[in-house]
């Protein structure tokens, strides 16, 4: 009885509960709940909202605060969890993603605000004077909790395409170094701990890299750093040695047990059969914890598919920032020329560069 009555006082007392309504949701909507993994994203639950578009979840707690996202179909809603926190959502299902509102945290409120505003400037309604003045109260903030969620989330935050806080920036570099240091001290099991640290290295080590002259900097910053990685027979692929036997590579990062591999793969066959043998080669990336769905999809695709051992903690994520999967990079004779993180625009820039 004793284990027991402790196993149900655990059970109900180690949950975070997520609940709202979506105006216009009907019984038939999928809404999913992920789990962030340092930009990798984990289904955690699904569920179908009543007719009025109200709905619940309840999951264990993470044993480190980390961050969530409520998703339907593309549109996403992010939010951290620290432990035992209720979270609500209400939104407009076809506005899902912008017009939104968070409660029951304040570090919910904080990131809700914090993904508002950057949305204006994706949306190119503020100049890069705005966006400098709001890096610099952003890092205010971030500072006074350095090793909290939210200011992990923070410097990991895109807008656009681009990073909120660059590691190629010596300013935004030093913002980086304090919350890797402060996570490094404060929370050194915490599994966002080494992958902070390894980013802050990377970081250093470009920036190191790049002092060098003009000329030489723009090529180092241009060229890609290479990888070497197995595929399914063992074999070794260098991508450096791929990229200088043909004019155009698209390097792929990727994780085949995603609800999304599928069909990305089958955007990735269609992409690669319109350009086959014109000199364009598909250099394809497994970050999954293990190597078990990479091995039942690589044998049956043509293009190179190789498996990274180190999973979201490989250099080679570290070295590209990659900080969400797909990933896409665009090779032309050896040099990166573009950064694709939205699936839905990686045809068209690939046919631009062929």
């Amino acid at each position: 009885m004793v284990a027991v009555l402790a196993m149900l006082a655990s059970c109900n007392g180690s949950k975070f509960h997520v609940d709202g309504k979506i105006e216009g949701a009907s019984d038939t909507v999928k809404m999913v709940l992920e789990s962030s993994s340092n930009g990798m994203w984990f289904i955690v639950d699904s569920v179908n909202p009543g007719t009025d578009g109200s709905f619940s979840l309840a999951e264990e707690a993470p044993e480190y605060p980390n961050i969530y996202r409520l998703r339907i179909g593309d549109q996403s809603s992010y939010f951290p969890i620290a432990s035992i926190d209720q979270i609500t959502v209400n939104s407009k299902f076809k506005t899902f993603a912008t017009d939104y509102t968070l409660a029951g945290s304040d570090h919910a409120v904080q990131v809700m605000n914090i993904d508002k505003k950057a949305m204006k400037f994706s949306n190119g309604q503020v100049n890069d004077a705005e966006l400098q003045a709001w890096k610099k109260e952003l890092a205010g903030e971030l500072i006074k909790d350095p090793a909290g969620i939210v200011a992990y989330y923070i410097i990991n935050k895109n807008v656009g395409n681009r990073p909120l806080f660059d590691p190629l920036d010596d300013g935004d570099l030093r913002i980086i170094g304090a919350v890797a240091n402060a996570f490094n001290t404060f929370r050194p099991d915490d599994p966002r701990t080494s992958y902070l640290v390894n980013v802050l290295m990377q970081g250093q080590q470009r920036r190191r890299a790049n002092s060098a002259p003009a000329d030489t900097m723009y090529a180092t910053m241009a060229s890609i750093i290479d990888i070497n990685l197995d595929d399914y027979d063992g074999k070794k692929y260098s991508l450096v040695d791929v990229a200088s036997k043909h004019g155009t590579v698209l390097l792929n990062f990727t994780m085949y047990k995603t609800e999304f591999s599928p069909m990305f793969n089958k955007l990735l066959n269609d992409i690669y059969s319109a350009h086959k043998g014109a000199g364009f080669e598909i250099y394809q990336i497994s970050l999954d914890n293990d190597n078990v769905a990479w091995l039942q999809a690589a044998r049956n695709l043509p293009w190179i598919t190789v498996y990274d051992p180190n999973g979201q903690n490989s250099t080679n994520v570290g070295n590209y920032q990659v900080r969400g999967v797909p990933t896409s990079f665009i090779i032309k004779n050896g040099d990166i020329v573009e950064r694709v993180d939205d699936a839905n625009k990686l045809k068209a820039t690939v046919d631009k560069y062929m």
